[in-house]
């Protein structure tokens, strides 16, 4: 009887080149990963997905997050999907060290692991680290919250103009998220976070334009933006039909989930939340869901352009979409 060959123990996450596969919201990251499964399969290779999604994390977003079909998570293993309730947070710097730990357990069981989103500030961290920023401080979060909650975002954005200009002049008054996180930084190391952006070429994008060598990046770039619009359109259509407005109700039956949550301000999940509290009405909720969801794929898009030598293919060409889909079985290694 013949042995199992040795698989040994990775200690980098050089030591293999690994398969991203990325692009978009509504590009077709999981059909085209689903397919390099299928025929993994064929040829006795098994692949494991490492999803690079800041949705998927999270139990109970399932509809408006497309999340893989449990039928899908049967035909091959997904890795980062439902791991975190709704009210927890996580970061692209765990994402990175998940993705790096699994790359590793899953090269030790003789698998082939595959990376698959589109929140290219993970991709950020993956590949090249986020190592001048601190990490948060939900102490500080917390507090910064309740301070927004009396006065409002705009004049927490103009709190963080007199301590960090650069940083206030790039981010809109109402955005929470960043705006928190910049001063939350701010309070942590006395230093404005454009100024540590600056210091590290890693954080601030400069060597984000580059691929690693033990990368393998397929990006999926539509040419037809109307084409993409109409399909994301369709799509949020079809998450309504399925019930993603009894999804977001239940989740707003959990006393500890509320508006300023990162998950519930995922694209989709806010302007319904919006909705259920009476601040906009249905066709508001959907004119605004497919506006976030737009401007998202524009941000995405924006991120790939950046990156120089990525394998860029149109996957609303038949043909583009083949060789996409030839690349990875090349690079299946």
């Amino acid at each position: 009887m013949q042995s199992e060959p040795y698989i040994q123990p990775m200690q980098s996450p050089e030591s293999f080149s690994t398969i991203c596969i990325v692009g978009p919201t509504g590009a077709g990251k999981t059909h085209l990963a689903m397919s390099l499964a299928e025929y993994a399969k064929s040829i006795g290779i098994r692949i494991e997905l490492i999803s690079m999604d800041s949705a998927l994390v999270y139990r109970g977003l399932d509809i408006g997050s497309a999340k893989p079909t449990k039928e899908e998570q049967k035909l091959v293993a997904h890795h980062l999907i439902d791991i975190l309730d709704p009210n927890e947070a996580y970061s692209a710097a765990r994402f990175a060290k998940d993705a790096k730990r699994l790359c590793e357990e899953i090269r030790n069981r003789g698998n082939i692991p595959v990376v698959v989103g589109g929140t290219m500030l993970y991709w950020r961290a993956w590949a090249h680290g986020l190592s001048s920023l601190p990490p948060a401080n939900p102490e500080i979060r917390e507090r910064l919250e309740e301070q927004a909650k009396k006065i409002g975002w705009p004049a927490m954005h103009e709190r963080l103009a007199k301590v960090d200009a650069i940083s206030a002049a790039r981010l809109k008054p109402n955005d929470s998220q960043r705006v928190q996180r910049a001063l939350e930084v701010f309070e942590i190391t006395g230093k404005p976070m454009s100024v540590l952006l600056a210091e590290s070429p890693s954080d601030d994008g400069r060597e984000g334009s580059i691929i690693p060598p033990w990368i393998q990046l397929v990006s999926l770039e539509p040419s037809d933006r109307a084409q993409l619009h109409l399909n994301l359109e369709k799509r949020f259509d079809e998450m309504l039909s399925n019930g993603l407005i009894e999804e977001v109700v239940k989740l707003k039956q959990n006393a500890t989930l509320h508006a300023d949550l990162p998950a519930i301000r995922s694209v989709g999940y806010r302007q319904v939340w919006e909705y259920l509290d009476g601040q906009i009405d249905a066709a508001q909720m959907r004119y605004k869901a497919l506006a976030a969801t737009r401007q998202l794929g524009k941000r995405q898009l924006t991120w790939l352009r950046a990156i120089a030598d990525r394998n860029q293919f149109d996957p609303f060409n038949p043909a583009e979409l083949k060789a996409a889909l030839d690349y990875c079985k090349k690079n299946l290694q």
